[in-house]
């Protein structure tokens, strides 16, 4: 069994994937002169190009070959293509339209989108905090919808996408990995043709700059590495630990937005993620509770 000390080694890469993934509007607001198409195609194929690598180096080739061959893993492979393409355009177009609070509404409200779709599509039950932590939510969702004047479409978005592809990701029988490069694999044809396109036509950004290029080029990698920072440390963690990590991600990006970007922070938001923060409270010191309380029934007797 293992313990989440000081020094566990997956602290550092899940700290570091949801650091990366907090400063992600930092550097798509690099790109903001780049329509978010034309970021996605490149982030797509320089991503196939940077995890086809990755597959080389580490020999794994022929477990990618084998999930290959399975027409379940192809089939949700698409659909998590499909998910975590769309949720990529949103969050990008949403970074370069001065959308990034309510951007990072939509993870805070993520892991509370979990609870329902492991509710609605596994059958698991809900405990009471659980349902408490999940209205607390809706709360202030209402609440920014009836004071803000429109329904916050983007954080709902931008929630259930993400979520379904988790819960798409979590019943594929492959490695994340293999599936990463089955996904950027999957959705590179489509992201050259675009990329082409482009090009012939003269509207494309790709080397018409050097600085353009460079990043464009770059999302491959930015991509990539903290989902294998992510992979790594999911590994040695308790998933309690990865849930209250998680917001690490969100906190970052709601700090881009208001002290970098100088987007509004009005009192409807500060209601709103009064809720959420409560929300977000409620469900992790229940998952502690839990997971505490799983570890004591499964300890042999005596110790």
């Amino acid at each position: 069994m293992s313990s989440d000390r000081r020094w566990n080694p997956g602290i550092a890469p899940a700290i570091g994937a949801y650091l990366a993934w907090g400063a992600f509007p930092l550097y798509w607001r690099l790109l903001e002169d780049v329509s978010p198409l034309e970021i996605v195609a490149h982030r797509v194929v320089w991503s196939f190009v940077f995890v086809a690598l990755l597959v080389s180096w580490s020999k794994r080739w022929p477990a990618l070959l084998t999930a290959l061959r399975s027409r379940r893993v192809l089939v949700a492979m698409a659909v998590s293509t499909a998910l975590i393409s769309s949720n990529w355009l949103l969050f990008i177009w949403a970074v370069n339209s001065g959308h990034v609070t309510e951007a990072s509404l939509g993870y805070y409200i993520n892991p509370l989108v979990n609870v329902l779709l492991a509710r609605v599509a596994l059958g698991e039950r809900l405990r009471p905090v659980q349902l408490i932590a999940v209205a607390l939510a809706a709360a202030g969702v209402v609440n920014l919808a009836a004071q803000a004047g429109g329904f916050p479409w983007v954080a709902l978005t931008l929630a259930a996408s993400f979520g379904v592809y988790g819960l798409v990701r979590k019943l594929a029988p492959v490695e994340s990995l293999e599936a990463l490069a089955i996904e950027t694999g999957l959705a590179a044809p489509f992201a050259l043709a675009f990329i082409a396109w482009l090009q012939a036509s003269g509207g494309a950004s790709f080397a018409a700059g050097a600085t353009d290029t460079a990043l464009l080029v770059g999302a491959g990698v930015t991509t990539a590495l903290p989902l294998l920072w992510f992979a790594s440390g999911a590994r040695k963690l308790r998933y309690t630990t990865m849930g209250i990590l998680q917001y690490i991600a969100p906190t970052g990006q709601l700090a881009c937005a208001v002290l970098v970007f100088g987007e509004p922070f009005t009192s409807a938001h500060a209601i709103t993620f009064s809720l959420i923060w409560a929300a977000v409270i409620l469900y992790a010191v229940d998952g502690i509770r839990a997971a505490g309380a799983a570890e004591r029934l499964s300890a042999p007797a005596g110790q």
